[in-house]
């Protein structure tokens, strides 16, 4: 597909709606080892990736487990997907249990050349809007690639850390985060084809995962402030069951850098601020 044709697609739009149902608030809670919170309380920090989210019927999916051709991506062939990064900004909490809606639109799409090949880079807006008002605004870059090996080595340093925590990846961890967002990418559970098909070493831990793990960190190391905003960029994937760490440190300007790391190298780049 052309450039020209895939700009056809920008300035579409979609309406999801997610009711924030505490039961499956409860399963996300547990895959991510963390407390559960009840019906009319805050949904924590990045919980939204596992709401609002549009199954695709079998038949509908390609050879990589995601959807072939979704209601709001074009069809991009047998490129592989990856979730770049995303900036999010905290209006105000949802809740859980209420009615919200999730309104998506693609900003752009942009085609490029890297070394491994061509790149589509697909940003899209999504607003999470609850009894009206507008509690949480995203742009979300998801990168579409030739089929090429993975860059799985680390060139950049981690910085000293002001807090930090060790995750461990395990399979289980990973089946169950694909679980409560209903994705079905094999890269995070399908050892054979991750392998063989895609050629990474191991099971692939999931970005979003390594970002809610990473405010996570910070969250729970500055208890009573409230997060404004957040972004992040992967650099390269993690692979399972090998434990990484999600740490953080405050810059002279109040706000905060966090990163995921490996081998002292790291793999995510994130930026917070407080209100």
């Amino acid at each position: 597909m052309t450039t020209q044709v895939y700009s056809e697609w920008v300035g579409r739009k979609e309406t999801y709606p997610d009711n924030l149902d505490p039961g499956h608030v409860r399963q996300v809670a547990l895959a991510l080892n963390q407390p559960a919170p009840i019906a009319g309380e805050p949904l924590p920090h990045l919980w939204i990736w596992a709401h609002f989210v549009r199954g695709q019927a079998y038949d509908e999916l390609g050879r990589d487990g995601h959807p072939a051709r979704g209601s709001l991506l074009p069809p991009v062939g047998t490129r592989n997907r990856m979730w770049a990064g995303s900036r999010v900004r905290f209006i105000e909490p949802l809740r859980v249990g209420t009615p919200a809606e999730r309104q998506s639109t693609i900003l752009k799409i942009e085609e490029k050349q890297g070394r491994t090949g061509t790149l589509v880079f697909f940003t899209v807006q999504h607003d999470y809007l609850q009894d009206g008002r507008l509690c949480v605004s995203e742009e979300q870059d998801i990168v579409y690639r030739d089929p090429s090996p993975p860059k799985l080595e680390g060139s950049i340093p981690a910085p000293a850390r002001d807090w930090g925590a060790t995750v461990e990846p395990s399979t289980v961890m990973l089946f169950r985060y694909s679980a409560v967002t209903f994705n079905g990418h094999r890269i995070h559970y399908d050892l054979d084809y991750v392998t063989k098909v895609e050629g990474y070493p191991g099971l692939v831990v999931h970005g979003p995962l390594i970002a809610t793990h990473m405010v996570q960190a910070c969250v729970d190391a500055n208890p009573g402030r409230e997060v404004a905003s957040f972004q992040f960029r992967g650099l390269r994937p993690l692979i399972a069951p090998r434990p990484f760490d999600v740490a953080g440190a405050f810059r002279d300007d109040g706000s905060v850098q966090l990163w995921a790391e490996q081998d002292s190298a790291l793999a995510h780049q994130g930026e917070l601020t407080f209100k």
